[in-house]
């Protein structure tokens, strides 16, 4: 389900609670076309009956009306802790976009948006969310609360971050993830956006940030995000160009097509390598495209935090 069209003409982050209402609202009343059927009314107070439990919670009426066995959940049960990581590095301000609109994304406003919409998903539950930015430097951290003036804050913050213009180098993404892991005090679910631009030791020192969170009981979600034609298919004329890593400034002059071949070749290798060692630490990895409907992120999470739910 693609919800661009219907919110095309949405003021982007003009409002960004609104928006990320629509984005979620959009997304439930089509919910009984995915896995998720019966999350739509009263997802926030009930779980699907599963043979064996003890039939004492079964919620009757809601049978009558829908013909299917849900038990109710108490507060103790819909709880959930959860932790929201962007990566705020100048890398996720591409591609350059002269006005963000919902057809025209570079990866932060996808982010942000994501993370908006998760947020509201997560309101509806009555659970609890908490913030980290950062790129260079560990910019912004919110624990993990539940109240409606904690959840506006933290909407503020991702508002700010969505009109924002590049900032940062390059960002010290492990180091940032061994803090957060330091800090979270509780058992969580973590939720990392991110595109994972960074060089060979960088990559070996994240995934050991990441064991340091599994290590710590926290189940790990990373979205990693991609302008799927120009990043991964390199897709560009065959024309002069100059490419610059908008991070080190470093630059390169040639044409697209002496290098494609090779270029695509690495990336999958390094996609590849990425989900490996993720499938190795049961990190659930999504590979997302700015350009692909919010659902792929909202799907991902409810699947995650049914099964956490068990």
């Amino acid at each position: 389900m693609d919800l661009r069209s219907e919110l095309h003409n949405a003021p982007l982050f003009e409002n960004l609670g609104l928006l990320a209402r629509q984005v979620v609202e959009g997304y439930i009343s089509g919910i009984h076309k995915s896995p998720f059927h019966g999350y739509s009314a009263e997802f926030a107070e009930h779980k699907v009956y599963n043979t064996g439990e003890s039939t004492k919670h079964i919620d009757w009426k809601l049978f009558a009306r829908t013909d299917k066995l849900y038990t109710k959940r108490y507060e103790e049960e819909t709880n959930l802790r959860c932790h929201l990581i962007l990566d705020s590095s100048a890398s996720m301000y591409y591609p350059e976009v002269a006005r963000l609109n919902l057809d025209h994304l570079h990866k932060m406003g996808f982010a942000v948006l994501a993370a908006a919409a998760l947020m509201e998903l997560l309101k509806k539950q009555r659970d609890a969310v908490g913030l980290s930015v950062f790129a260079d430097t560990y910019e912004y951290y919110a624990p993990e609360k539940g109240s409606e003036r904690h959840y506006q804050m933290l909407l503020a913050k991702l508002n700010d971050l969505g009109l924002a213009g590049r900032r940062g180098e390059g960002t010290e993404l492990h180091a940032h993830l061994h803090l957060i892991a330091e800090k979270l005090k509780r058992r969580s679910l973590v939720i990392l956006f991110s595109d994972l631009f960074q060089d060979r030791v960088a990559d070996e020192q994240l995934f050991e940030a990441l064991r340091h969170l599994k290590y710590n009981k926290h189940e790990v979600v990373l979205f990693h995000l991609a302008d799927r034609a120009t990043e991964l298919d390199f897709d560009f004329e065959n024309t002069p160009k100059r490419f610059q890593d908008v991070e080190t400034g470093k630059h390169v002059d040639l044409y697209p097509e002496t290098v494609r071949a090779a270029y695509r070749d690495a990336l999958v290798r390094y996609v590849r390598s990425i989900k490996l060692i993720c499938g190795q630490y049961d990190i659930k990895y999504v590979g997302v495209d700015v350009a692909d409907p919010f659902a792929r992120v909202l799907n991902a999470f409810l699947t995650e935090r049914q099964r956490i739910a068990g």
